[in-house]
């Protein structure tokens, strides 16, 4: 049986098939340590895009068809899904105080993040499935609940992070920030209120300032070649509240680089979930161990885990991630406050600046 591993980008490895708000400047290198160079190396050549810093030599064809046909070291384990709480999302619709912020985990890598009187969505997906697999849990809130001037962040093409479900139901008036070569996607499905972006450039969006950052990840879709659209991760800062958004990605040195030019970060929202086989895996996503690492790495404040229990993509069962991260969590003795473990429907407040100040 194909591996799950298709709603990211593996089926279409197997199958071979296949604005309205001004662009910021890209911001300017810091000084910093030698590696962090290379963040700002040029990742484009020949039409496709590639991470600078690293090669990724399990992606190809020969690689994918040895995961397929290896042995499970999961096999015969209970697979179960993440639990879900009911939210009808009616508290989108109602500001909240100035300076208070909450997240609501919608599934997968999708949080409804409501600050102030905004709302944005990480990788919208509300969708029954990720092409071919199919959603293990409700999302947890309607799309319906979703207000009109609400704006998304999208990190890349595959099919578990955009969803052409949610982009056609989603109000037309939904502002949308994508990575280079997504933006025409966009337009081409009605959605003309899209801001493109390369690493290291920012828009704004009223108070928001909103910016593309390196990733370790790729790309494909039926509709593009590999590589041919960007991927990238998110910084969303309010001007009271940063919050970071991996999208999906390996463990790579750019945390430590983030953390040291933005932290302290208010919450940082990592991938991890679908991490096995690890030989596999690594590059492009990280384990329970890494994500941790990266959230340390970051300085941020609460780390809301996402990417398990919604799909099945991996060899480990879907929800196995929490369960490995808990682990992690005693073994190095992190706060229980320092954690935001959420079901799907389940809303989160953030501790206040004044709580967290350093």
């Amino acid at each position: 049986m194909i591996r799950a591993l298709a709603a990211g980008g593996g089926l279409a490895l197997l199958f071979g098939a296949a604005a309205l708000l001004a662009r910021g400047e890209p911001l300017p290198p810091l000084a910093a340590a030698p590696e962090a160079a290379s963040l700002h190396a040029p990742h484009r050549a020949d039409g496709r895009y590639f991470v600078p810093w690293a090669s990724d030599d399990a992606r190809g064809g020969f690689s994918f068809l040895r995961w397929q046909f290896s042995r499970n070291a999961y096999a015969g384990m209970a697979r179960g899904a993440a639990p879900r709480v009911a939210n009808d999302g009616a508290s989108l619709a109602r500001a909240l105080p100035r300076g208070e912020a909450e997240l609501t985990w919608v599934g997968h890598a999708t949080f409804a993040v409501h600050d102030g009187d905004a709302v944005f969505l990480t990788d919208p997906h509300f969708g029954a499935r990720a092409l071919l697999p199919k959603r293990l849990v409700a999302p947890g809130i309607p799309l319906e609940a979703i207000p009109p001037d609400a704006f998304a962040v999208v990190s890349h093409s595959h099919y578990d992070h955009l969803d052409a479900y949610a982009v056609d139901h989603l109000p037309a008036s939904v502002a949308w920030f994508v990575p280079m070569g997504l933006a025409e996607w966009f337009r081409e499905r009605g959605r003309s209120n899209v801001v493109e972006l390369d690493w290291w450039q920012s828009a704004k969006r009223g108070r928001f300032t909103i910016t593309c950052l390196p990733s370790q990840h790729w790309s494909k879709r039926f509709e593009h070649a590999t590589n041919e659209t960007l991927w990238c991760a998110w910084l969303v800062d309010s001007g009271e509240r940063r919050y970071f958004f991996a999208g999906d990605t390996g463990y790579f040195h750019g945390f430590a680089e983030y953390g040291r030019r933005f932290g302290p970060i208010d919450a940082a929202l990592l991938p991890i979930g679908a991490y096995e086989p690890r030989w596999f895996m690594d590059f492009q996503h990280m384990d329970p161990a890494e994500a941790l690492r990266a959230f340390r790495e970051l300085r941020a404040r609460t780390l809301f885990p996402m990417h398990w229990g919604t799909f099945e993509l991996t060899d480990e069962p879907p929800d196995e991630a929490p369960r490995e991260l808990r682990r992690q969590l005693a073994a190095e003795r992190v706060r229980d406050d320092e954690v935001a473990l959420l079901s799907v429907g389940e809303t989160r407040a953030l501790p206040s600046r004044e709580k967290n100040s350093d």
